[in-house]
């Protein structure tokens, strides 16, 4: 999985490109993460444009992304989930706990 980071206004973008499974992606996501924490960057927006798929392990570390930024007083939203991503979340209720985004500019927008 590669990670890249851009900003656009204060929000932090990540966009995730590759699948997020045990023994691959989790770790470059928890650094993704821990690193935005770091530099208080709390505005946080995950773009799953190009995660074709999670499993339950990558799942959780989505969660305790979400949990983390939130503990420090931050955000994390979500863009672009793919269909297979967005059943996943929906079949687990999780999608009830993100604020998903279809539009990058809305969900920027929405900070």
């Amino acid at each position: 999985m590669k990670i890249e980071k851009r900003s656009k206004n204060d929000v932090t973008i990540l966009d995730l490109k590759g699948k997020i499974l045990i023994g691959d992606g989790i770790d470059e996501l928890r650094e993704a993460i821990n690193n935005a924490i770091k530099e208080k960057e709390t505005k946080l927006l995950l773009n799953f444009k190009s995660v074709p798929y999670l499993d339950s392990t990558g799942l959780g570390e989505v969660v305790r992304s979400y949990t983390s930024v939130k503990k420090e007083g931050g955000v994390v939203k979500i863009v672009n989930l793919t269909q297979k991503v967005r059943d996943l979340l929906s079949v687990t209720k999780l999608i009830t706990v993100f604020e998903t985004f279809e539009d990058e500019d809305k969900a920027v927008a929405s900070f």
